[in-house]
């Protein structure tokens, strides 16, 4: 993970706080039209949270499967 990686990361995850206190803000106002359009916002936010978290998983495991490193197994005995 370099950190150009940690920085989109950071920055959604920002943008995704600033939209659930939007909808915060408007559900404790009883603003609910308006809360229940925000929360269709911060589902989307956090949908592309995770989206962007797995696939920076999944590179960060195929770069180190190709680097030829191998967790230890359960049964190994010098993994405990």
């Amino acid at each position: 993970m370099g950190p150009a990686d940690s920085l989109m990361l950071d920055a959604k995850q920002a943008i995704l706080d600033e939209q659930h206190r939007k909808f915060q803000v408007l559900q404790q106002e009883g603003r609910w039209p308006e809360a229940m359009q925000q929360f269709h916002v911060t589902l989307s936010c956090a949908s592309d949270v995770l989206t962007e978290s797995l696939q920076l998983l999944e590179r960060v495991l195929e770069a180190r499967n190709r680097s030829g490193f191998s967790p230890p197994s359960a049964s190994d005995p010098q993994s405990s």
